[in-house]
Parts: C-alpha cells; sequence; structure tokens
C-alpha cells in the first residue's frame, strides 16, 4: 500500500512531510506559524546567573518562559472530515496524493508567502520619476508567486479539466479549502478568473475571446491570465440594473469603447475584465434599467510609453480586510471592448459567474472557519493556564466542540452545492439537482458567510490576548472574513434572492428541495443513534412546510419580513439532513454522529419560531423603524 493510500483509511502521523519528498517548513512568524520554537527550561548559564544573586528579570533579562506559538500541519491530512468525505465519494488515489502533497506545500512554504501578502499590501504609483503617468500597482513577491502556484497546481483549470467528471468540482474546491487560508487573498481573483472562464464557456468560446479563455484555465504560469469583474459602480452595488452608468460607444469595427466610472474592481492587477456597460445609439441616448445592459469583454494592457489604455486608477481603497489585494476606482476613458453578451442581455450573462463566486465565497467560508479551529486546537494542546493545558479545561473543549460543529455544517453545505455543479456541468444532473443548485447557492453563500465572521471571532477569542496582536497573523482572519457575508451579496439581498428563486420556479425549487432533504433521512432512519437528530430535522421539515404554505396566502411584505429567517431555516435544516447522511454511512466516525446530534438540538426553523412570536405581522415594518429612529409610532 503506497503511503497515500494509507490515508484513505486513516489519519498519517506527522503530515506529509514523511512521505513527499522530504519537504521542510521554514522558521517564519507568519499568520499560522509553520514552526515552533519550542519553551525552554532555564540554562546553566541562567541557573549561574541566579545563584550568584542577580534578579531574575534584571537588565535585558525577560524570565525563561515564552509561549508557544499554534503550528499549521498539514491542513489535509488534519482534517478528518475533509478526508472522510473524500473517501466517501471521490476514492481516487490520484487525487489523495495530490491534496496531500499540496496540503504539505500550503503549510511548509505557501503559508508564510500569505504572510508576506499581507504586511506588503499593494501601493499605487500614478506617475513615473519623469512625470509620465502609468497607475502602476505595485504588489509583493508573493503576490505574484501566488499567481504562478495557482497555475501550477490547476487551481481554476481544474474545474475545466474536469479529471474526475462530475467530481471535479468537489476536487478543485477540496484545492482551494486547503489553500485559501493561506492564499493571501489570492483565491479573491481566482474565483473571478473561475467565474470569467464559466461565462465565456456558457457564451461560447469563439473570437475575440478564445484565447483569453485559453490563458484563464490554462496551467503555464506563462500563459496564465486572471480576470476582473468590474461591476460595482458609485449608485450601487448589488442594484446593478439601476446603478450602472458606464456607457457603450460603438465603432465601425463592432468593436467599442466604455466610458464610465467604477467604484470597487477587486483585484485590478488582472490581465482582462468582464464589465456591464449600456450601449449609446448615435444620438448618445440609452436604455434604462436592467434591459439596457450588455456585458463586455477587455483586456487591460499599456501603450509603448506605459500608459494603460483606457483606463486611469483614481485610487486603491483603505479596506477593513482583505488588504493583501487592489481594490481600486477606475475612469475608464475609452477602454477598448467588445460585446459578449446580446443587447441588452447582460444581467442574465453574468448569472453563471455569480454561482461561480458565490461557491468560492463559501469555499472560503468554511475554510476561515477549519483553518481557526485547527489552530485553537493545537494552541490548546500548548497553552497552560490555572493549572493544565487549555484542553484540559471542560468549558474551553466545549467551545470548540461548538466551533467543530458549525465547521462540520458548513463544509458539508459547501461540498454538496459543489457536487450539484459538477452534476449539472457534465450533464448528469437531474432536474432536482438542477433545481436545488439554484435554490441552494443564494443561501450557502449568505449562511456560511455570517457563520465565518461568528466561528472565526470566537476563535480569536481563545488564544486569550494573543488573538488580538496583529504580528501573530490571527486578527486578519477575522478581518479577511468580514467580506464574506457583503461580497457578492449580503445577507439581506441573498434572502430575497430566495424568495425571487422560489417565485420564478413556481415553487419548484422548494418541492426538490423538501424531496432531497427527506431523501437523506430515508437513509439514517434505521440508526438508532441519530434518531433524536433525524426526529429534529423532520419536526423542522414539517414545520417549514406548514409555514411554506400559509405564506403563499399572505400579500408579499409577509416574505419579505420573514425572508432572512426562511433562508436560515432553509440552511439548518438541510445541514442537519447532511450532518446525519454523512454519520450513516458505513465508514463514519463517532465523532460524525456526535456533530449530528449537537448540530440538531438548536432552532432548525427560526421561522417558524419568529412567525409565532408575530415578527412578521402587518405592523411590525412601523415598529421597527420607529425604534430603530427613535420616533413615535405612526397611524
Amino acid at each position: 500500500m503506497s503511503a497515500c493510500s494509507a490515508v484513505l483509511h486513516r489519519r498519517v502521523t506527522g503530515g506529509c512531510s514523511r512521505l513527499f519528498h522530504g519537504v521542510s517548513r521554514p522558521l517564519l512568524h507568519i499568520r499560522s506559524a509553520s514552526a515552533v520554537e519550542q519553551g525552554r527550561e532555564r540554562s546553566p548559564d541562567e541557573l549561574l546567573w541566579e545563584a550568584d544573586g542577580h534578579p531574575l528579570f534584571s537588565r535585558a533579562r525577560t524570565g525563561p518562559f515564552f509561549q508557544e506559538r499554534p503550528v499549521l500541519r498539514n491542513p489535509f491530512v488534519e482534517d478528518a472530515l475533509l478526508r472522510g468525505y473524500l473517501r466517501r465519494h471521490l476514492p481516487h488515489e490520484a487525487a489523495f496524493s495530490d491534496l496531500c502533497a499540496f496540503g504539505e506545500r500550503v503549510a511548509g512554504e505557501v503559508d508564510g508567502w500569505g504572510r508576506e501578502c499581507e504586511v506588503t499590501p499593494p501601493r499605487l504609483v500614478h506617475f513615473d520619476p519623469w512625470g509620465r503617468r502609468v497607475d502602476l500597482i505595485v504588489t509583493s513577491p508573493a503576490w505574484r508567486r501566488m499567481k504562478d502556484l495557482s497555475a501550477q497546481e490547476g487551481l481554476v483549470a481544474i474545474g475545466y479539466e474536469r479529471p474526475f467528471g462530475e467530481w471535479s468540482r468537489v476536487y478543485q474546491m477540496s484545492k482551494l479549502y486547503i489553500y485559501s487560508p493561506s492564499s493571501g487573498l489570492y483565491t479573491c481573483p481566482l474565483a473571478m478568473t473561475d467565474g470569467a472562464a464559466k461565462v465565456i464557456q456558457s457564451l461560447g468560446v469563439a473570437w475575440p475571446v478564445d484565447e483569453a479563455y485559453s490563458r484563464l484555465t490554462s496551467r503555464d504560469p506563462e500563459r496564465f491570465w486572471t480576470s476582473g469583474q468590474w461591476m460595482t459602480e458609485r449608485r450601487g452595488g448589488s442594484d446593478v440594473g439601476h446603478g450602472t452608468e458606464t456607457v457603450a460607444v460603438p465603432h465601425g469595427d463592432g468593436s467599442y469603447k466604455l466610458h464610465g466610472f467604477k467604484w470597487f474592481t477587486s483585484a485590478t492587477d488582472a490581465d482582462m475584465t468582464l464589465t456591464l456597460a449600456r450601449i449609446q445609439d448615435q444620438e448618445g441616448a440609452t436604455i434604462a434599467g436592467s434591459r439596457g445592459l450588455s456585458l463586455f469583454y477587455a483586456e487591460v494592457s499599456r501603450d509603448q510609453e506605459g500608459k494603460l489604455n483606457g483606463i486611469e486608477v483614481q485610487r486603491l481603497k483603505d479596506k477593513l480586510g482583505t488588504r493583501q489585494m487592489p481594490t481600486a476606482e477606475l475612469l475608464l476613458d475609452g477602454l477598448p471592448a467588445h460585446r459578449l453578451s446580446e443587447v441588452g442581455r447582460g444581467v442574465a450573462s453574468i448569472a453563471n459567474m455569480l454561482t461561480i463566486t458565490r461557491i468560492h465565497n463559501s469555499v472560503s467560508a468554511a475554510a476561515a472557519m477549519r483553518r481557526v479551529v485547527q489552530l485553537a486546537r493545537d494552541y490548546a494542546t500548548r497553552r497552560t493556564a490555572f493549572g493544565k493545558p487549555l484542553k484540559d479545561h471542560p468549558l474551553h473543549m466545549q467551545t470548540l466542540a461548538r466551533m467543530e460543529v458549525e465547521t462540520r455544517g458548513a463544509f458539508l453545505l459547501v461540498m454538496d452545492v459543489c457536487r450539484l455543479l459538477g452534476r449539472e456541468e457534465t450533464g448528469m444532473a437531474s432536474q432536482l439537482d438542477t433545481q436545488l443548485l439554484r435554490l441552494l447557492t443564494p443561501v450557502v453563500k449568505l449562511y456560511t458567510g455570517k457563520q465565518a465572521v461568528a466561528v472565526v471571532s470566537e476563535g480569536l477569542e481563545s488564544f486569550g490576548g494573543q488573538g488580538y496582536i496583529e504580528d501573530t497573523g490571527l486578527p486578519g482572519i477575522l478581518r479577511d472574513a468580514q467580506v464574506l457575508s457583503i461580497w457578492e451579496g449580503t445577507t439581506n439581498v441573498l434572502s430575497l434572492d430566495v424568495l425571487r428563486c422560489a417565485a420564478r420556479s413556481s415553487g419548484m425549487v422548494l418541492e426538490a428541495y423538501f424531496t432531497y432533504t427527506k431523501s437523506l433521512l430515508a437513509g439514517a432512519s434505521t440508526i438508532p443513534s441519530l434518531a433524536p437528530a433525524v426526529r429534529a430535522v423532520d419536526g423542522a421539515l414539517s414545520g417549514l412546510g406548514e409555514f411554506v404554505q400559509v405564506a403563499a396566502t399572505r400579500p408579499p411584505s409577509y416574505l419579505e419580513l420573514a425572508a432572512r429567517d426562511l433562508a436560515y431555516s432553509l440552511a439548518r435544516i438541510y445541514m442537519g439532513a447532511l450532518l446525519i447522511d454523512h454519520a450513516s454511512w458505513e465508514g463514519a466516525t463517532e465523532s460524525d454522529t456526535y456533530a449530528a446530534l449537537r448540530w440538531c438540538e438548536q432552532d432548525l426553523c427560526p421561522v417558524v419560531t419568529n412567525k409565532a412570536r408575530g415578527w412578521y405581522n402587518p405592523n411590525t415594518p412601523a415598529l421597527d423603524a420607529a425604534l430603530v429612529y427613535d420616533q413615535p409610532i405612526q397611524d
């Protein structure tokens, strides 16, 4: 049996550093330290110093004790749930070998690059030494190494090569899940690159984007491109239909010149971009609203003097987190572009992009949770307080266990959506699969984004004061997590998207949801240890069904008030069913069962709970507004 075959059946003690080329770990003080300076006893010189009567803390002497850092070990080997999930669904040695080797590289090398990206953020140089405008965004060497690594490891390419058929997206996203917390936010440009490739593929790989598609999906670092996603303008973010002012001026050769102002352009150092604009007619008029928007492709290039063609970088955004990645305000002043969509079909054409980027966002959320749990778990074996290690304090273990349960639920929901995406892309999806993918994409994004902030915040608390100190790298995990509930749709925007999804499908997405969730429960119905969890999910599912029937008879404002709680209920019930299903397969562990039971002890259907409290009654909006603005209630 090969080394990585062994990983299929058990955790490999000591990680893959013993198995793959003797990969060593640098002694760097990085976000998740890959090596540790062990706490030491006093040396003979120190003992002699004290014996001579010198105080222990005299002069520069600070005492012999130092706290140990948490150690980042191979995130693939350390993640029992990830390995168990893949053993069940993708038991290919090639996949395990690659993920194991990549996990070792992440822990031993890449994590240091990610820390370098954080401490060396991008900067904007407007002019060269001789006064010429260049608008050069200078990034760290580590950021540029991340681009090469992404190509070499196929972090986008895997989704289009499809080496494991319908499970290729699960494989790709498993790799990104390992990579994301150490990537220095390079997973953001990869999300947009994957989304751009998906859009081009869906619209047809032909001129003028055939070369771009080849580069976006390449494994050759010399050819690999990343893509931007320039949608947000000053009038609005999610409301692109009313917020987009950029205009496209047609030229005789069929190309266009774009003129407008883009308020947020993430990963502005990309090689190309997709963007929305309104086509001007001969009189300079445009069509308002979403039906006036078309999708355009533009390359980011420079003229012979080094000036950007048709772009001026106004400034880089000063952000709470994601500081590793350049986000800029751009003036488009005649940017050469080609129209990709049919005229007026721009918003419809980016639907596939939103599916991909929202899934990437969810992967990053689950990965952030897993990373902070992994580090907190290790730290609990090293830090001693009140006479014993943290791991021997029951209350601390209870807290970490709660974080672990949240992380497991998030992981299984994310991977199930990846499974559905893979089935759709390979022509294997049933109508039920397609409906589920449409419903669960906004659900997984909104719920895991909120989970990540809460779990990572709790995780930082488990390090005490050190969790608040910037040069440990730990606070950056929380700052970066905050964007996950904002980018690609806030929680409320996505909750309303769930309602639109149900309405446009005439309820078919909800019918698919109920059918599949019940099938997951049926598979565990004969397992006594899971009976309490099965009863809890089944009861919540029944309550949800009754709520949906009642809500269908109420005015739209009723469901709008309930939208967030409805989305949360869909997420919690489905996660519970997935945890039960995972705990019922033949390779499941006692921990899998315990996690399912613990998850199902919470309020799985808050929309029913809050309906009983009157939260969605007609007078509630006026009461809410009066409370927020501290004003008398208007009759």
